[in-house]
């Protein structure tokens, strides 16, 4: 078991595998949401990309802080906790990043669920606190 406050080789792979994050983030009454979703890592931030106006982008909007979770799809017993912030939130790259996404996870060039109206957004998640629990 390793806690820290850094990202490293080891969680890196984790991000940047075929693996689910599970994010939570925090309703308007105090609640806690969890949302399967895919993940990435750009060395420094961990990359959500969600759609506006979807539960978890409304709530750390209101309220920054998120806990994730990974477990590797192969070794369950491989597994990450990061708490951290969301630090920022941007349009810019978002259509391509959830291509790139659609391309990891499903093995196809664009991402297969868009809606007309949607607006890609990715979320940028500083960790503050890194729990990695290795076999």
């Amino acid at each position: 078991m390793q806690t820290s406050r850094e990202i490293d080789d080891s969680v890196t792979k984790l991000f940047t595998g075929k693996n689910f994050a599970f994010v939570a983030t925090l309703m308007k009454d105090g609640t806690p949401q969890i949302t399967p979703t895919w993940v990435d890592f750009d060395g420094k931030t961990i990359l959500i990309n969600t759609a506006e106006g979807r539960v978890k982008q409304k709530n750390v909007s209101r309220d920054p802080h998120v806990a994730i979770s990974i477990v590797d799809q192969n070794n369950p017993y491989d597994m990450v906790t990061i708490r951290g912030k969301v630090i920022e939130q941007t349009s810019k790259g978002a259509d391509e990043h959830i291509d790139k996404l659609a391309k990891r996870y499903l093995g196809v060039d664009k991402y297969p669920f868009r809606t007309p109206t949607e607006k890609r957004i990715i979320l940028k998640v500083a960790p503050e606190i890194v729990f990695h629990m290795q076999p």
